[in-house]
C-alpha cells in the first residue's frame, strides 16, 4: 500500500494525539501541517520539528494545500469546524479522526460533509494522563490497538488509506468494528473503567493515605487524572452504552459483596478464579 505516499498531511488540533501523531508521521519523513488555536502550540511544534508549518487562522489558502486531515479535536468541536470550514477542504481527499466516540458523530459528519471528500473514522486506543503538544510522544502508538470503524458510505480505498496510516504509526493491531460495534466495546474497556477510577478517588478523602499506598491502588486509579471537559463530554454522547456497562459492572460488583456478606469463601475464589483466568488474555 503507497496511498499516503508523497502526500502532505493536516492535523486539525495540535494537543497530546495530534501532536504525538504529527511528531510520529513527520520523524517518517512526511510533510505535515497543523492548525490549532494556540499560538504556543504551534510556536513549540515548530521548535521541535513536529510539524512543517501551522497556523492558527483557518484559511482556504494554508487548508487546501492538504491531501488527507486528521482530526484532532473534541466531538462537538469536530462537527462544528465540518460544518464551518468544509469548503477550505481540497477536492477528493480522505479525512479522519481520532474521537473516542463514533455513533454521534461519523453518521452526522457523512451526512454534512461534501460529496466530493470522505471521512473514515478510526481511533488510536493510546493515550496520557497529560494534555498539549508538549507532552507529545512520536512512540505512544507503538504497540497500541488501532480501530477503524466505516460504514456503508467508505470506500476501499479509505478503508485502506486509515489502515497504513494505522502501519505507519506502528500501531500493534489495526481492527475494523462498525460505529455501534466500537461504541459498546469502548464504554466498557475505556469509559467504564475511567469512571472506576474516578470514583474509587473521589469516594474516600484519600490525601492522608499517599504515604501508606501500594502500587495496586496507583494502578488502578491512574486514569482518575483526567479531562474532565473531554471525558463527560464522551460519556454523554455515549450515554446509553455506557449506562449498560456500569450496570453490568454494578451486578457483578454486588455479586462479590454478597458472597462477602455471607462469608460464602467457595463463591469467592469462584469469581476470583475467573478473574484470574479471564486476566490471562491481556498478558500479551
Amino acid at each position: 500500500m503507497n496511498n499516503l505516499t508523497n502526500k502532505k498531511i493536516l492535523i486539525v488540533g495540535l494537543g497530546l494525539m495530534g501532536g504525538s501523531y504529527a511528531s510520529a508521521l513527520s520523524q517518517k519523513g512526511y510533510y505535515v501541517g497543523a492548525v490549532t488555536k494556540d499560538e504556543s502550540s504551534i510556536k513549540y511544534a515548530l521548535n521541535h520539528n513536529i510539524i512543517k508549518e501551522g497556523t492558527t487562522v483557518i484559511t482556504k489558502e494554508f487548508i487546501e494545500k492538504y491531501d488527507v486531515v486528521v482530526f484532532a479535536l473534541y466531538p462537538k468541536i469536530f462537527v462544528e469546524w465540518i460544518e464551518n470550514y468544509q469548503q477550505y477542504l481540497k477536492s477528493n481527499i480522505v479525512i479522519t479522526d481520532v474521537t473516542g466516540i463514533k455513533s454521534e458523530i461519523v453518521y452526522k459528519i457523512q451526512t454534512i460533509l461534501r460529496k466530493d471528500i470522505e471521512f473514515i473514522p478510526a481511533h488510536p486506543m493510546a493515550g496520557r494522563e497529560v494534555y498539549g503538544v508538549e507532552n507529545s510522544d512520536s512512540n505512544m502508538f507503538k504497540g497500541a490497538n488501532y480501530i477503524i470503524t466505516p460504514t456503508s458510505e467508505n470506500s476501499e480505498y479509505a478503508i485502506l488509506l486509515a489502515k497504513e496510516l494505522g502501519e505507519i504509526l506502528e500501531f500493534k493491531s489495526i481492527s475494523i468494528l462498525t460505529p455501534e460495534e466500537h461504541d459498546e466495546m469502548i464504554g466498557f474497556l475505556s469509559q467504564l473503567t475511567h469512571c472506576i477510577a474516578v470514583s474509587l478517588m473521589t469516594c474516600k478523602d484519600s490525601r492522608y493515605l499517599v504515604d501508606y499506598t501500594g502500587d495496586s491502588f496507583r494502578d488502578l486509579t491512574r486514569i482518575a487524572k483526567i479531562n474532565e471537559n473531554m471525558w463527560s463530554e464522551l460519556f454523554l454522547m455515549n450515554k446509553n452504552q455506557l449506562l449498560s456497562q456500569m450496570d453490568l459492572f454494578l451486578k457483578q460488583f454486588k455479586e462479590l459483596r454478597d458472597a462477602l456478606a455471607k462469608e460464602d469463601e467457595e463463591k469467592m475464589k469462584d469469581i476470583m478464579r475467573l478473574s484470574t483466568e479471564r486476566r490471562k488474555y491481556f498478558d500479551k
